[in-house]
């Protein structure tokens, strides 16, 4: 199985030269860690950032540089910082090419649910439920299962919602799995797991046609 770096170094492999990027809290934040050789993209953040670097080195972070996580971030030659609300536009006039994000669930046709836990605090929807209304490429980088082993890709979502049939990939710590109109479409399966054990940790429907192969991530 795949740790977060391993999701986050895949995923990477979905960007393309000249995208812009949006990079939402959690895993995906790692995916500016693994931008293959010989392509050029744009990491943007909610709050403010347009040309996200990799992490800072220890002893190197610059507090008042940080990504919509509050974490510290590096900048790349000619970024550029604005407010939300010249961030927002971005967002909302879908000139973004590619949203990566985590979820709490992921339903077969496609809902995600990523910002609520009923009876938990939680700081807010953030730019969620921009993101999820106004991308037309998203993908979820999350665990196939909770710590309990119960699955996280399901028939349909248990929590609130922030989108509604909008995911288009997912990449876990299991697989690699498109959203189709049967439902979870088995593209590629991580390192050492079996077809039978994703099958085993997916509630909603797997679809699985012909052999599978085994990621590549070198």
């Amino acid at each position: 199985m795949l740790d977060k770096k391993g999701i986050a170094k895949r995923i990477a492999k979905e960007l393309k030269d000249g995208y812009f990027v949006n990079l939402g809290i959690g895993i995906p934040t790692l995916v500016a860690n693994y931008i293959p050789e010989g392509i050029e993209v744009e990491f943007q953040s909610e709050n403010g950032v347009l040309g996200m670097g990799p992490f800072p080195f220890e002893g190197e972070e610059d507090a008042d540089i940080i990504n919509a996580g509050k974490q510290t971030i590096t900048t790349m030659p000619g970024a550029s910082f604005f407010d939300s609300a010249m961030s927002f536009s971005m967002i909302r006039g879908q000139h973004v090419d590619l949203t990566i994000l985590g979820a709490m669930e992921v339903a077969e046709n496609g809902d995600i649910a990523n910002w609520k836990i009923p009876g938990k605090m939680v700081k807010g929807m953030g730019g969620a439920m921009d993101l999820v209304a106004s991308a037309e490429n998203i993908i979820v980088a999350m665990m196939h299962t909770n710590r309990a082993g119960q699955s996280k890709l399901l028939k349909e979502c248990s929590l609130p919602l922030t989108g509604v049939n909008c995911v288009k990939k997912v990449v876990s710590n299991m697989a690699v799995m498109e959203i189709t109109e049967k439902g979870f479409k088995l593209l590629e399966r991580a390192p050492g797991v079996s077809v039978e054990e994703i099958q085993n940790a997916t509630e909603g429907n797997l679809v699985i046609d012909g052999d599978i192969p085994e990621m590549m991530l070198d």
